[in-house]
């Protein structure tokens, strides 16, 4: 059963804002006002009764409404630590703070992950109500990608600790790939089945589990280029399998991109609520330039290590891919400059509140800045370098400001918000409604049955009269 699209605008908003969204109404006049209205009692019993049995307070509320989305906060936290760590001109002192920012972000990482898992065994029901979500079930995307930048600082800041740390990298990265390919064909698949979707509700987040193949891969560029020295056939299995992902994702977003500028195009910029998630078209852009460098960077290395294409002569075959690789991702940085404009150009059109889709300026302009990096290392010219450290001071200034203002709003309660628990407590209520009805309505049938053998005699006086 195909399910009703949604206006996407819930899932971006907190507990506040959707309800004053829904319950706005039109005066005599004509005017709006911002007065919610109250829901009727549908019976005497539940009028008295203060609150349903499915309502839930303090720490049970915020497992039920913790969604994917919370993982975006790791991409962005995930991604900064990169940035700072690796960006040029830089310092120790830079990547102490680095590696702090990392620490912070595998105890995000857990909680989140703690957090998620209880919220699905606790109430499981509401799994098929998140994925039957048109917006909120591909938020599901965030989770590999949050482990990916976990991933990529072990391989750039934890290697000196042993050579156990690159293979827990490496077997994290395994689990990583299985789950990303897992969002890459299954909710695009659930976009055509189950979802409702229409090309006016369209948002970028379609973009969103299809990017986590795309970024595994970058993933994978790096955990391969730490495995080349000690373990080469690994490395090797390593490269392969990071290209066939970039394979399966670049394409596919490709594919949505072009959906998404006719959305645009036919229908007009999002709504202010979701405007922020025109830079996601950054991430499959920033994300496939720097994976492809990366990927040619290491089979220029590799392959004439191992020996693969022989029949190519000179080790000419890692040389042609890694000038392929620089190519394609020039014209894909090219590309991305094409979007940042229009995203730039939207959000300086209208006022935008405040949501948890301000996390989408931060990791895909920080795949963006990671690619303009990778250009930076391989041109001689110092432009990129500059380049690479404005856009990372630019990044690190708005993951403060989005942190700062993330704390604010959930300690307030205001991003504590889910738009599937509705029905998924509606379906609680009528469950617990028919489990309670059946009881009183077996007795009556009971009481009913017994009447019915009594009332015979009065009606046959009756007729006697």
């Amino acid at each position: 059963m195909r399910t009703q699209a949604t206006d996407p605008y819930s899932c971006f908003v907190g507990a506040a804002e959707a309800a004053a969204a829904e319950h706005v109404r039109t005066a005599p006049n004509g005017h709006e006002t911002g007065t919610k209205k109250e829901p009727e009692p549908r019976n005497i019993e539940e009028a008295k009764r203060p609150e349903t049995p499915t309502e839930f307070r303090g720490w049970r509320r915020v497992i039920l409404h913790f969604t994917p989305s919370w993982f975006s906060i790791t991409m962005g936290t995930g991604i900064t630590s990169v940035l700072l760590y690796i960006m040029p001109y830089n310092a120790r002192w830079i990547q102490y703070i680095a590696i702090a920012i990392f620490c912070l972000n595998i105890l995000l990482f857990i909680a989140f992950s703690i957090m998620s898992l209880l919220r699905y065994t606790m109430f499981p029901g509401i799994w098929s109500f998140m994925i039957g979500h048109p917006v909120q079930s591909l938020f599901i995307g965030t989770f590999p990608m949050g482990l990916c930048t976990i991933i990529n600082m072990i391989i750039l800041a934890c290697l000196q600790w042993g050579d156990g740390m690159l293979i827990f990298a490496w077997s994290l990265w395994w689990i990583d790939i299985a789950i990303s390919s897992a969002c890459c064909m299954y909710m695009p698949f659930v976009i055509m089945h189950i979802h409702d979707a229409k090309l006016s509700s369209m948002t970028a987040a379609w973009l969103l589990p299809i990017v986590s193949t795309i970024v595994a891969s970058a993933s994978g560029a790096l955990v391969a280029s730490a495995l080349i020295q000690n373990h080469p056939d690994q490395a090797l299995w390593t490269l392969l399998t990071s290209y066939v992902l970039w394979g399966c994702g670049v394409p596919l977003a490709m594919v949505v991109l072009v959906m998404y500028f006719q959305r645009l195009a036919l229908h007009h910029l999002p709504t202010p609520e979701v405007i922020v998630s025109v830079f996601l078209p950054l991430g499959p852009l920033g994300s496939g330039a720097f994976a492809i460098m990366k990927l040619g960077e290491v089979a220029n290395t590799l392959l004439p290590i191992t020996g693969t294409f022989p029949a190519v002569k000179d080790g000419l075959a890692g040389g042609i891919l890694y000038v392929i690789g620089f190519v394609t991702a020039l014209v894909m940085w090219g590309f991305g400059l094409v979007w940042l404009f229009f995203a730039i150009a939207s959000i300086s059109r209208a006022k935008f509140p405040f949501n948890m889709g301000f996390w989408g300026f931060v990791f895909p302009g920080g795949v963006y800045v990671l690619a303009t990096n990778q250009i930076a290392k391989e041109l001689p010219s110092p432009f990129f370098k500059v380049l690479t450290m404005i856009f990372t001071m630019i990044i690190l200034l708005l993951w403060i400001f989005v942190s700062v203002r993330t704390i604010e709003k959930t300690l307030t309660g205001k991003l504590i918000f889910s738009p599937c628990v509705q029905q998924y407590q509606e379906q609680r209520m009528n469950k617990m409604s028919m489990r309670y009805a059946s009881p009183s309505a077996n007795a009556s049938g009971t009481t009913t049955g017994s009447d019915s053998t009594t009332e015979p005699a009065p009606s046959t006086n009756n007729g006697g009269r």
